[in-house]
């Protein structure tokens, strides 16, 4: 934990137990429902490896990769994983604002507030953000024993199954053809970081460089919380939800963050867009039924939940990632119909042939860039 002047900036343990308390129930499905489910993805995601490499040509045959485990889990576990890796990303950030603490009037707020509030808190927002994701490559996961990692840094991918279950219900789509479309994106990303060696460790670098930057004062970030988590509670007046709340990232203030934020920004629209392209790419030929879930899927994603959904979506920039997977798809889908998926895959040589921000809006620039003549 980090302390400041002896009271945690955020108890884990408490955000983990709230979130764990608060969790929706899944599904209704028998023990051996269940299980046939976690079997069928662990499949999928074998299986998905095979398709997705064939597909990409990102990785050679015969190639080394790093070994990384795949994971079915349910909505704790989800939950458990997350609250390790957000503290292992933040922990020089949360280091950072310790320091402010003495100096400024808002730490000695923060202090009398404690972690025990923030992490009740946080917790709300686990226990939001768990019952709504399928899967998830933990790029930056620390191993434990009930959630093995990769080996000298590698990740994991998560597949949280009573979410994939209640989606594919929800959608009344095919759902054998649904997990494999699922486990389809998800492999995605983990070839994206296992035949990509130095993507991991230029991301990282990007976001603590990121966090170095940030000089906010903690009861700001304190108030960004505390917004979402009464958005959640359905603490706010009727028709506040829609309007003023700002974006946690809408704390970026100096113009060193700005331009990392849009870098990282790049990146993941390519990643995301990349995994959606090769997902749909892929489907038609092992998914029967892709063109009905990708369509009743886009407009899940669009319209959200409810007014309470788009609410904490804006809140936490969850409609900024929504940008990311259209903008991103259709910036790989631009490259590849241009210059093929070898002329494509020059994004992966190093971090100067990444897409900027820019060029993920106009890929041609990216293409003229990458792909100029000497002559």
């Amino acid at each position: 934990m980090t302390n400041l002047g002896g009271a945690e900036m955020v108890d884990w343990n408490l955000a983990v137990a709230t979130a764990t308390r608060l969790l929706r129930p899944g599904p209704d499905v028998s023990q051996d429902e269940a299980r046939a489910v976690v079997a069928e993805l662990r499949r999928h995601a074998k299986s998905s490896e095979e398709h997705v490499r064939a597909f990409t040509r990102m990785i050679p045959d015969g190639a080394r990769v790093r070994d990384t485990p795949v994971l079915v889990v349910d909505r704790p576990g989800w939950v458990k994983a997350n609250a390790a890796g957000f503290r292992a990303v933040l922990k020089p950030l949360l280091g950072k604002m310790s320091e402010r603490r003495g100096s400024g009037p808002g730490g000695a707020v923060l202090g009398a507030v404690g972690g025990k509030v923030t992490g009740v808190e946080v917790g709300m927002l686990l226990s939001f953000l768990a019952s709504r994701v399928l899967g998830q490559y933990e790029t930056f996961a620390p191993a434990t024993r009930e959630l093995p990692a990769g080996e000298n840094g590698g990740g994991r991918l998560l597949l949280v199954a009573p979410n994939v279950v209640h989606v594919e219900r929800e959608l009344e789509v095919d759902p054998h053809d649904f997990r494999l479309w699922v486990c389809l994106h998800e492999e995605t990303h983990r070839t994206q970081f296992t035949g990509v060696q130095w993507l991991r460790d230029h991301l990282e670098g990007e976001i603590q460089a990121f966090l170095g930057e940030t000089d906010v004062d903690p009861m700001t970030v304190l108030e960004r919380l505390r917004e979402a988590a009464q958005a959640l509670a359905g603490g706010r007046t009727e028709g506040e939800e829609g309007e003023g709340g700002h974006s946690i990232v809408e704390l970026v203030q100096t113009p060193a963050q700005r331009e990392i934020l849009g870098r990282l920004t790049a990146v993941m629209s390519l990643l995301e867009g990349h995994a959606d392209y090769v997902m749909d790419g892929v489907g038609p030929e092992v998914v029967p039924s892709v063109a009905e879930i990708r369509e009743k899927f886009q407009q899940r994603r669009a319209r959200g939940a409810s007014r309470l959904d788009m609410a904490l979506r804006k809140l936490l920039g969850l409609d900024a990632k929504l940008r990311q997977y259209r903008d991103g798809e259709r910036f790989v889908r631009a490259v590849v119909d241009e210059v093929g998926m070898d002329g494509f895959n020059r994004v992966w040589t190093s971090p100067n042939t990444l897409p900027t921000k820019a060029e993920i809006a106009k890929p041609a620039d990216w293409i003229a860039r990458v792909h100029r003549r000497a002559e």
